[in-house]
């Protein structure tokens, strides 16, 4: 498992499909996990406004994690597909022992308009080593209030 609790690399899971994206925590990265978000959306037939919402909230997620990065940490983003959402965790090991995703920002306020749900999530670390912190958030192929 996980720190934040999904499976590693497991192609399905209950009728869902699992894919898992790890990169450097590197602002520049970021956008090859929005592009594999926004495809995994488009091929769950999710309607242009879900799409275009899920590869926002996924870039907002990721860019606030890079930034309480260790220096070395490994972004991981794993994608759980299931017909009608997309959940989506991400997480990083932090740098400092304190650190946490602050959710009194303008970024969690843009995470909270674009996803259906999200959460913050962090585990302490152990032996002196900084916490793993995350953010899993929840889309839905279309909202019928639009």
């Amino acid at each position: 498992m996980s720190d934040l609790g999904f499976p590693p690399s497991v192609e399905t899971l209950e009728g869902a499909s699992i894919v898992e994206v790890r990169t450097s925590a590197s602002a520049a990265l970021i956008a090859t996990i929005r592009a594999v978000a926004s495809d995994l959306a488009a091929r769950a037939d999710f309607d242009l406004d879900a799409i275009s919402d899920l590869r926002m909230a996924v870039d907002e997620a990721c860019a606030t994690l890079v930034d309480v990065a260790a220096p070395s940490s490994t972004l991981r983003c794993t994608f759980l597909v299931r017909p009608e959402r997309i959940e989506v965790h991400a997480e990083v090991h932090a740098g400092q022992a304190d650190a946490a995703v602050s959710t009194d920002t303008f970024g969690w306020r843009v995470l909270q308009t674009l996803a259906d749900d999200v959460q913050a999530l962090r585990i302490p670390g152990t032996d002196g080593a900084g916490p793993t912190v995350g953010i899993r958030l929840d889309k839905h192929a279309g909202d019928p209030s639009r």
